[in-house]
């Protein structure tokens, strides 16, 4: 055999290896900057706990605006990522425009966007949902942020860049063998369960809820303690009656021994619907016995009204036309909305909240992380009480002189090692599990009890994002159930909420002006460069060979 058919057979047999070696071996490299296509330890984590098929279903496909192409590109990609790492994970892009009743049913409501194509405005409807199936397990979110930003770019933006999180956090959440449980506090006059719906049903997909109540510390605190000691968080939503000695030592060595606690409290005794009702009340201190408790851990809820000039609205009767009464939607200077902390994963991209009669929050110096959640404006009011508040002082001429005390704190982060209340104190009873200080720990001190509350329509709850006689929206529901999840996350999923990604759009309006000069660019240029090309080859090689 010469050489230059071994030549050719060893050529053949590299062409065939090579082949089978690209079928078997699957390799990517992330060549972006900010390495978008780079899953995290996070992710990795949690779907190599995926042992069995787990289908994803995307409903990006059709016919949809050129721009959500991006979005459906980006979520192609990404999943191609986690199949590539778990080959129990099955992609699957849907057409909704056939099956949209079905989809609403599940609850995937379809998107109104405004779309401009080629300097025209057009209104489109697409469904920006995933759905995941894991087992008897099913799962669905919105590819689209919820939160109010200032273009469809930006939510574009957004919604890129908490890819990584929707998916992996939906995994997680259909995945996951024992759900975390959460109790919520009763017996102190707190919520009823038809006010906190909204965004309890939310936290009951994820988690297991159980109500909890302390009146049986009085017979048998210890046993009160143990059992509370089993849940994992603590939600106390707006409690209107005082707490005992023995029920502040339960809640304080439940934090003690790494209880996680959400506080939404109103230390002002001041009410919406009462107001609506008499128009005139009387607004004064409530005294919940909290103070010493919340001191300890290093803040106090102050028994001041925070007026605010950046605030929601409230509709108000201005008159009559026939038999119909007339409202218009005013600011209600007492209802906050309060700013968020883009620095903060929890509140990263959420909507201002709105908040109801809130009282400021002072932080106190000690060994406590303290991170801002929700702040005022700048243009603020305290107001002292008691105080009487009519609600004709909504058409009072506002004066921002009236308007200096700054920004004034609503909620706050504290995360650390707490130390107990009752560290060289007089304990009201004795425990086999009282600690003095806790391991690190968190929680989240609110100062308004109505953050969590949602309205009533027809008797039954509305959506907290939403208000229903002025139909704004607000971040309240979102920003409680990402609390939520920080207190409890132990998989770093809510860092991946920080993500942030360089993605660059096309500048529709400048496209459009300059469309003819583009056009000309990339059609007509290059035919005639390849024209001149020709012109001067054929020149040269008749002069060289004439």
């Amino acid at each position: 055999m010469n050489k230059k058919v071994k030549s050719i057979i060893l050529l053949i047999i590299a062409i065939i290896v090579f082949n089978y070696a690209s079928q078997s071996v699957y390799k990517r490299f992330d060549l972006t900057s900010d390495k978008r296509y780079t899953l995290s330890k996070t992710t990795l984590d949690i779907i190599s706990k995926v042992n069995k098929t787990l289908f994803i279903n995307v409903y990006l496909e059709g016919d949809f605006p050129s721009e959500f192409k991006r979005l459906q590109i980006e979520t192609q990609q990404y999943l191609e990522e986690l199949a590539s790492e778990n080959s129990n994970i099955i992609i699957n892009f849907e057409n909704p425009d056939n099956q949209r009743e079905a989809l609403i049913k599940k609850g995937m409501m379809p998107s109104q966007l405004t779309v401009e194509e080629e300097g025209k405005m057009t209104e489109a409807i697409i469904f920006p949902w995933a759905e995941i199936n894991y087992g008897k397990k099913t799962s669905i979110f919105s590819l689209l942020p919820n939160a109010m930003l200032a273009s469809q770019k930006e939510q574009l933006q957004k919604a890129i860049e908490n890819l990584e999180y929707s998916f992996s956090n939906a995994i997680n959440t259909v995945n996951i063998d024992i759900q975390k449980k959460v109790a919520i506090l009763i017996g102190n006059g707190e919520l009823q369960d038809m006010y906190q719906y909204s965004y309890l049903s939310e936290v009951a997909k994820k988690y297991r809820l159980a109500k909890f109540t302390l009146d049986s510390v009085t017979k048998n605190p210890q046993q009160t303690l143990s059992d509370l000691l089993n849940l994992d968080l603590a939600v106390i939503a707006k409690p209107t009656e005082k707490f005992s000695e023995k029920e502040k030592l339960v809640l304080d060595q439940f934090i003690a021994n790494g209880g996680k606690t959400l506080w939404m409290l109103d230390m002002v005794q001041a009410d919406q619907d009462s107001l609506a009702t008499n128009n005139k009340m009387l607004a004064y201190p409530r005294d919940l016995n909290l103070t010493d408790l919340l001191f300890s851990y290093g803040v106090r809820i102050n028994s001041t009204l925070i007026k605010d000039l950046y605030a929601a609205e409230i509709p108000v009767a201005t008159g009559q036309v026939g038999n119909q009464t007339q409202f218009k939607n005013l600011d209600w200077l007492y209802h906050p909305l309060a700013g968020t902390n883009p620095n903060n994963v929890i509140t990263k991209n959420v909507t201002p909240v709105r908040l109801q009669f809130a009282n400021q929050i002072d932080t106190l110096k000690n060994n406590i992380k303290k991170t801002p959640l929700l702040v005022s404006s700048v243009f603020t009011q305290k107001v002292g009480t008691p105080v009487f508040i009519e609600l004709q002082s909504i058409a009072e001429e506002v004066l921002e002189t009236d308007y200096k005390s700054g920004n004034q704190l609503f909620a706050v982060l504290l995360e650390g090692q707490f130390t107990s209340a009752y560290k060289n104190r007089v304990k009201p009873f004795t425990s086999k599990f009282y600690k003095e200080q806790s391991a690190p720990n968190k929680m989240v001190v609110i100062a308004d009890g109505d953050v969590g509350k949602n309205q009533l329509l027809k008797g039954k709850p509305y959506d907290l994002a939403r208000d229903k006689w002025t139909n704004q929206q607000f971040g309240n529901k979102d920003f409680l159930l990402n609390t939520i999840d920080y207190l409890l996350d132990d998989t770093g999923l809510m860092q991946l909420r920080n993500k942030s990604l360089k993605i660059r759009m096309l500048d529709k309006q400048k496209a459009f002006k300059e469309r003819t000069y583009w056009q000309f660019l990339n059609v007509i240029s290059p035919l005639l460069l390849l024209f001149g090309f020709g012109f001067v080859f054929n020149f040269l090689r008749r002069r060289t060979y004439s």
